[in-house]
C-alpha cells in the first residue's frame, strides 16, 4: 500500500524510495519513477461525490450545461483537465505504471489523504470490474460534459440503456456493407488532398489529416452529410480543449486574479465551436436522402413517446460524441498504423500487395473485397494493441467490493490499464515488438488469454462502434498506402503521450509522395 498525507510527503519519503525501489533502476531513476507515478495519480481527478453516484445509479437526469455554465470546468482545480497538467513533464508514465503493476501483482493501491485509487492491469481484474461486478461500478468521465453534454458517454444506469437502444441498430454488422461506399468516398476526398500536398512537398501533421478523414467518414456514413464544416478547424479546437496546458494556464491566472474574460480563452472558444456543429449538420443538405442512418434513427427516437428522455437535445449531444469520440479512435489508429508502416517497410509492402488486388480495378470496394484485406486488418488490430487510443478505463465504485485482497469502498476509483495489459509479457510474446502476425489466424486469437486485449473496453459499456472503427481504419490504411508513400519527417521517433487518449507527444510530421 502506498500512503501519503500529501503529494510533497509522498515524493520526499526516503524510506519508501528505499523499500520500494524498482528492480533494475538506478536510485535517481527510481525517485523519478515514484514521482511520475504520483503525478500520474494526481492527474485522474476526484470530483464526483457519492451523492452523484446514487443519482446516476438511479438513472437520474444529469443537468445539461448551457449558457454561462458551459465554461464551469475551465480553471476548476478539481477538473481532470487541470490535474492532467502534471503529466506534461512526465517522460513515460506507461512504462512506470507497468513496472509498479508487475511488482504489486497487477493491483497498485494508492492513498492520498482521503482519496484512494487502484491501478488494475490483470485480465481477471478487468473481468471482475466490467463483467462479474459491473453493477458495483459506474463509468467515470468527468471534464468532458461541456463537449459531450448528456450523451451516452457521460451517463449511466437505466437512462444510458434507454438512450443506447435506439442507436444500437446503426452499429449492427449488417449495416456495414451500406457504410463501405461512404467510407470509400471519404478516403477518395483525402486522396485528392494528399495529391495536392505531394505536389507542393508540404509537411503536415498526419493526425490532423486522419482526423479530417475520420470526421468525413462519420458524417457521410452515419449522418448522410458531406462534412459541412472545416474539419481542420474543428481538429484544432479539439486540440485546444484537450491541451491541458491551456487549462493549467486558466487556473493559474484565476488564482492570481489576472484572468479577465474566460470566454476569450482557447478552451472556451473550443467549446463554442463544438456546440455550433450539430446545427450546422442539421442544416446541411442530405447527400442521398437515406432513410436508415444513425441520424434518422435518433430523429425517430425523438418522436417515440415511450422514450421521453430522447429529445432533440439528446440527438444533439449524441452527434457531438460521435463527431469527437467516434472520430478520435479511428484517426489515432490510422495515424499510428501509417507511422508503424514507415518504420516497418516489409509490413507496408504486404499491405500494398493486398490493396493491389482490391483497388486496381478502380471500382469502389464492397464488403467481400474488404474481407480480403486480412493482413491489413491484422496491422490495425496490432496497432490497437501497441497504441490503444483508450489506454485506460476509469470506474467509480458505488458499492463495497474486494479486489486482490484490497477493500474497495464507495467513491474509490479503479483505473483499468489496458495499455499495461497489452504490453504484459505474461500474455504477449515479445510485447514491445510490433507483430501483426499475432492476429492473422483465428487459432492465434483464440489462444490469447481472455480479456488481455481490450481496445474498445469490455462488457455492456464497451464502445458501440468498435468493429466499425476497425473497418474504417483497415480500408483507409490499404487505400492510402496503395496511392502514396508516406514519409515521416520527425527528428526523433514518435512516442505516445497519455492524455484522455494516447496521442503522439509531438505530433506526427509527414510528407506524402505519389506512387
Amino acid at each position: 500500500m502506498i500512503r501519503a498525507q500529501n503529494l510533497e510527503d509522498f515524493i520526499k519519503s526516503v524510506d519508501f524510495l528505499k523499500s520500494q525501489a524498482i528492480e533494475n533502476c538506478a536510485s535517481e531513476d527510481c525517485a523519478m519513477a515514484i514521482k511520475n507515478i504520483d503525478n500520474f495519480l494526481a492527474a485522474l481527478g476526484y470530483e464526483r461525490e457519492v451523492g452523484d453516484i446514487e443519482k446516476q445509479k438511479n438513472g437520474g437526469e444529469v443537468p445539461r450545461k448551457i449558457g454561462e455554465d458551459k465554461y464551469s470546468t475551465l480553471g476548476n482545480e478539481e477538473s481532470i483537465w487541470f490535474k492532467l497538467s502534471v503529466l506534461l513533464n512526465t517522460e513515460n508514465p506507461m512504462k512506470i505504471l507497468a513496472r509498479l503493476s508487475e511488482k504489486y501483482g497487477g493491483c497498485v493501491p494508492v492513498n492520498l489523504k482521503s482519496d484512494k485509487v487502484f491501478f488494475l492491469s490483470e485480465p481477471q481484474h478487468f473481468r471482475h470490474v466490467l463483467i462479474n461486478n459491473e453493477q458495483k461500478y459506474i463509468k467515470y468521465f468527468e471534464g468532458l460534459k461541456p463537449i459531450f453534454g448528456n450523451s451516452m458517454i457521460t451517463i449511466d444506469g437505466e437512462l444510458w440503456q434507454k438512450i443506447r437502444k435506439p442507436q444500437q441498430p446503426a452499429f449492427h454488422p449488417n449495416m456495414y456493407a451500406d457504410y463501405i461506399p461512404h467510407f470509400h468516398s471519404a478516403v477518395e476526398t483525402r486522396i485528392n488532398v494528399w495529391n495536392n500536398l505531394s505536389s507542393t512537398g508540404q509537411t503536415v501533421d498526419l493526425l490532423e489529416e486522419t482526423w479530417a478523414l475520420a470526421a468525413e467518414m462519420v458524417a457521410k456514413a452515419l449522418f448522410d452529410r458531406d462534412v459541412p464544416f472545416n474539419p481542420h478547424v474543428v481538429f484544432n479546437a479539439v486540440k485546444s480543449y484537450t491541451d491541458v496546458q491551456n487549462h493549467k494556464s486558466i487556473r493559474l491566472r484565476q488564482v492570481s486574479g489576472s484572468l479577465e474574460e474566460i470566454g476569450e480563452e482557447p478552451p472556451a472558444k473550443a467549446i463554442d465551436a463544438w456546440l455550433e456543429l450539430p446545427p450546422i449538420i442539421f442544416g446541411a443538405e442530405p447527400r442521398n436522402h437515406r432513410t436508415n442512418t444513425l441520424l434518422t434513427m435518433m430523429q425517430r427516437a425523438e418522436e417515440d413517446d415511450s422514450v421521453p428522455e430522447f429529445d432533440r437535445q439528446q440527438t444533439i449531444d449524441e452527434m457531438k460524441q460521435y463527431l469527437w469520440a467516434g472520430t478520435e479512435t479511428t484517426a489515432l489508429t490510422t495515424a499510428w498504423a501509417i507511422y508503424m508502416m514507415t518504420i516497418n517497410p516489409e509490413m507496408k509492402e504486404k499491405v500494398r500487395a493486398e490493396a493491389k488486388k482490391v483497388f486496381d480495378n478502380n471500382s469502389p470496394p464492397n464488403s467481400e473485397q474488404i474481407r480480403q484485406l486480412a493482413y491489413t486488418k491484422s496491422v490495425i488490430q496490432e496497432t490497437l494493441r501497441f497504441y490503444p487510443p483508450i489506454w485506460s478505463l476509469i470506474r467509480t465504485a458505488q458499492e463495497t467490493d474486494h479486489i486482490n485482497g484490497h477493500r474497495i469502498r464507495p467513491g474509490d476509483k479503479v483505473v483499468l490499464s489496458t495499455y499495461v495489459s497489452h504490453h504484459n509479457p505474461k500474455y504477449w510474446k515479445n510485447p514491445e515488438e510490433f507483430e501483426p502476425d499475432r492476429f492473422e489466424s483465428q487459432e492465434a486469437i483464440r489462444a490469447q488469454v481472455k480479456y488481455s486485449y481490450l481496445p474498445f473496453g469490455l462488457g455492456k459499456r464497451s464502445c458501440i462502434g468498435g468493429a466499425m472503427a476497425i473497418l474504417e481504419s483497415t480500408l483507409a490504411l490499404a487505400e492510402l498506402l496503395h496511392h502514396f508513400e508516406p514519409e515521416y519527417v520527425g527528428t526523433k521517433p514518435a512516442v505516445p503521450e497519455a492524455t484522455v487518449t494516447l496521442v503522439p507527444k509531438d505530433g506526427l510530421p509527414f510528407r506524402f509522395h505519389k506512387r
